[in-house]
Order: structure tokens, then sequence, then C-alpha cells
């Protein structure tokens, strides 16, 4: 019911915006800081080596730079234009990345839908009716008459945010909206290790395919041979069938690296959001991919303000924070403005005349007095929330540097590796020559040249297999990085069509 109210008794109104105002300045619950750097300044245990450093270490094909920075699209250290091709078109169709900037833009709608509440709001209300007034019962004997009624009227509402309620739920949408951008960072970073892993792994087994094709041809050449000396005289059906039970072994080899070759371009594909049909996969050669000569690695204490999973993790435990403030407001009273003023008549004659305008103003407090231990349950759950956002925290910190160790070790064993693997083949290829030398003299039989040949086979393959390694594994440190998103964050697509109906 509206009332027509004279200028003196808006004042105690007055007073109580007045008192209201006052307190807006208290927010309740924790500010939120970020969470100490680690102390750590390195990463593997003391008796593990890293690579050697840059400006030390004679004869390392790769040195660290321990706190360098990292290159902004860091799969061009590869310095390969097919895979910088194919990461364009990955990054510009990847439903992965199209599915984080849709939440990341939806996460920055609802910060402005919450911060909306801050604000007042006003409405404008009409109404139009009908209604019979019997006046039998205040002693006046007249019959009922029927009117209608006609209003129509803005109104306005305004939530003080006294304890600081709605602000900490602003706080926590803002937080989403951390979170939302570490989410999309982190998924950049992961499409582009995944399809940098699928180009390397191609470019291995076209390596390696190459060599047991190699490996084969030589067979061939071998039974050749073989079949010349039977006919000759100078060698027997045991040699034979040993040369063409080689053959036979080798050829083996080929299928599965074909299969495994179609699955790579297919992942490749799929990372590239096409179908497999229609990505034309470039063949990548593993001399194409060269590695770098010096390794960035980015310090412990800045490897936790870089990872994206690290990142997303302090946001979540801000949301957590927030979200303790606005349980705390929750047990406080709460304040609201309301006002209205409304243009009413029984007459559309007489609607806009004065002596039809009335308004009001209110001011309503509400105080929690009894919920059941809801409101201090709901508190005790935001803490205990807090809690487990910052183990979760603490464990992807702990994870990351994990992961970094695995792969600063994997370098040091690839470089080991392949050094082994080097020394192996040489020693190899001399063995197979001073073999095929003595058959050709006589002074040895086939088998025994056959035998030096599939070590030397071996060799080769596994000097490719770690040579393989060393690049993908130098890939995966860059990655563990949380390299050079940073520099060059991934940007907001246009919003995808609305959908039909």
């Amino acid at each position: 019911m509206t009332h027509r109210f004279r200028t003196a008794a808006a004042a105690p109104a007055g007073l109580f915006t007045a008192l209201a105002v006052v307190l807006c300045g208290c927010t309740l619950g924790p500010d939120f800081a970020s969470p100490k750097a680690p102390e750590a300044t390195g990463y593997v245990s003391p008796d593990e080596k890293n690579l050697p450093e840059m400006g030390t270490g004679r004869g390392a094909r790769q040195r660290l730079a321990l706190g360098a920075k990292i290159e902004n699209e860091w799969w061009t250290i590869f310095r390969s234009p097919a895979l910088d091709r194919v990461m364009k078109e990955a990054l510009a169709d990847s439903p992965n990345i199209a599915q984080a900037q849709a939440q990341l833009a939806v996460a920055r709608e609802q910060v402005a839908a919450t911060a909306g509440g801050l604000l007042p709001q006003l409405d404008l209300a009409s109404s139009v009716g009908r209604q019979q007034f019997n006046a039998a019962p205040s002693g006046v004997s007249r019959a009922a008459v029927p009117v209608t009624l006609y209003s129509i009227g803005p109104t306005v509402s305004y939530a003080l945010d006294v304890f600081g309620g709605l602000k900490r739920q602003v706080e926590a949408k803002e937080a989403g909206v951390d979170l939302g951008e570490y989410q999309l960072a982190a998924a950049y970073l992961a499409l582009t290790g995944n399809v940098a892993m699928q180009a390397i792994t191609i470019a291995s087994i076209r390596a390696e395919m190459k060599t047991v094709e190699r490996i084969i041809a030589d067979d061939e050449r071998n039974v050749g041979l073989v079949k010349t000396a039977v006919e000759g005289g100078t060698s027997t059906q045991v040699d034979l069938t040993a040369a063409q039970s080689q053959l036979a072994n080798d050829r083996t080899l080929l299928a599965p690296l074909r299969q495994r070759l179609s699955v790579a371009k297919h992942a490749l594909a799929v990372y590239a959001g096409k179908a497999p049909s229609e990505l034309a996969v470039p063949d990548f050669e593993l001399a194409d991919l060269p590695l770098p000569n010096v390794v960035p690695v980015s310090l412990p204490s800045a490897l936790v303000r870089q990872r994206p999973d690290i990142l997303a993790a302090e946001a979540q435990l801000h949301i957590a924070s927030a979200n303790i403030g606005v349980a705390t407001a929750n047990l406080y009273p709460s304040f609201t403005l309301t006002g209205s003023v409304t243009q009413g008549a029984t007459n559309l004659g007489h609607f806009f005349s004065n002596n039809f305008t009335a308004y009001t103003i209110l001011g309503n407090m509400a105080a929690p007095l009894f919920h059941g231990g809801t409101l201090k349950a709901e508190q005790r759950a935001a803490y205990a929330s807090f809690a487990a956002a910052f183990a979760t925290y603490r464990q992807t910190v702990i994870a990351s540097f994990g992961q970094v160790a695995d792969s600063l070790q994997a370098l040091v064993h690839d470089d080991q590796d392949v050094r082994a693997q080097g020394d192996a083949v040489a020693t190899a290829d001399k063995a197979l020559k001073l073999a095929r030398l003595s058959f050709q003299e006589g002074n040895s039989t086939l088998l025994q040249v056959l035998d030096v040949e599939r070590q030397a086979d071996r060799a080769n393959i596994g000097l490719v297999q770690a040579r393989s390694r060393r690049v993908l594994d130098t890939a995966q440190l860059y990655v563990a990085l949380g390299s050079g998103w940073w520099n060059t964050p991934p940007t907001i697509k246009p919003a995808a069509p609305a959908p039909n109906g």
C-alpha cells in the first residue's frame, strides 16, 4: 500500500541511508595474496647432473641457460616452416581452444552480471485492475461501486553491501576470469605441445623407416650375391636360406612402422581440428628439426608465475578465499533501500493529475537469527574448501617441478645415449667392413657376415631412435616450463553463432 509522505517524513530514511553508507567500508573475509614463491633454486636432486650451463662444458651439443627468457612461439626453435604452418592451422581451428575461449567469455560476462548487483536496480511497474468497494462496514449506506484502477511508475532498490558480501562475490567472479585465462593458456600450451610431439614422431618414424628400407636393400643385395655364389659353386643352399631368412625378417619391420606413421598423422590432423582426410600432413624429416644449441630454463621462482596450470590452481585458491568472505558476510545483517513513485487513477482523464501521485521510501534490514546452523556450516565449508584448494595448489607446483626435473634428466641421458649409439654405429660399420672383406677372401662364412650385419642394423636403428628421443624431450622440456604463452596470449575469437530457435 502506498502513502503520500510529507518532506519531513523523509528525514529518518535519510539518516538511515547515511548510517548505512558509513558502514559500507567494511568487507569481511581474508584479502587474497599469492602464495610465496618456492625457496628451491634447482629442479634435480643433488646426486643428479644437468646439462652443462651456457659457456661451460666443452663438446656438449646442448647447454642450459638458467633464468633465460623463453621465446614467444617456442616451437620455432626447430626452424621448421612445415611445423610453423601446421601449428598455425591448429591454433586457428582447434575445438579445444574454441571451448576454452567460450568459457572465458562466459566468465567475463558473469563478472559483469554480478557486479551489476552493486548498483541501484531500477524497474518500471504498471498495473490495471477492476475492484469493487463495499462502504457498508464503515456505516455508509451506499451501494457498492465498481471502479477501474490504473497505475504506473518506477521502482528502485539498492542493496547496501555493508559487510562486503557482494564485493566478495564479484572478487570470486573476477578470479574466475583469471582461471579462464589460464585454462585457455593451458589449452594453447597443450595443443602446441601435442602438435609438435606428433610432428617429431612422424619425422622419427620416417627416419626409422628409411633405415629399415636401407637394411632391406642390403639384404636383397646379399641374397643376390649368395645366389650368384651358389651358381658358381662357392656357396651352399644353407647360406642362401640364411640370407633369405634375414631378408624376410627385416621386411616384417616395415608394416608396424607404417601403422605407427598412420596413427601419428591421424592424431596430428585431430589436434589441428580437422578430419584425417582434410589435412595434408607434411613429410616431416628429422634432419629438418635441428636441436637448439642453448636451452633456456626458467628458475623455480619464475616457473610458478608462468606455468598456466599453476596459475589456474592459484586462481582456484583465490575463488575459495573470496567465498570465505561471502559466507562470513551472510552471518551479518543485510540492508536494502527501496523507493517507488506511482501515478494512479480511476479515470484515464485524471491520470496525470498531481492529486494521484504517491511515493514510498523504505529502508529494510534483515538479520539472521536462527537458521539451524546452516550459515556457520557454510562458513566452515568455505574454510575447508580453501584448505583443499591450497593443497591442490601445492601438489600442482610439486608435480610441475617433477616434470621439469624429468625433462632435464632426459636431456642428460639422451646426450649420453646419442653419443653411445654413435660409437656403436661406428664400431658396427667397421666390423661389417672387416667381416665382408674376410668373407670375400674366403676366411669366414656368410652366417658370420649376417650376424655382424644384424648388429650394425640394430645400432643404426638405435641411433635414429636416440636422436628422435632427444628432439622429443627437448620439446617436452619447453612445454613443462610453460613456455612463451604469457608473451603472446591467445586472442578471443568472435562468439559462435547463436543456436536456432
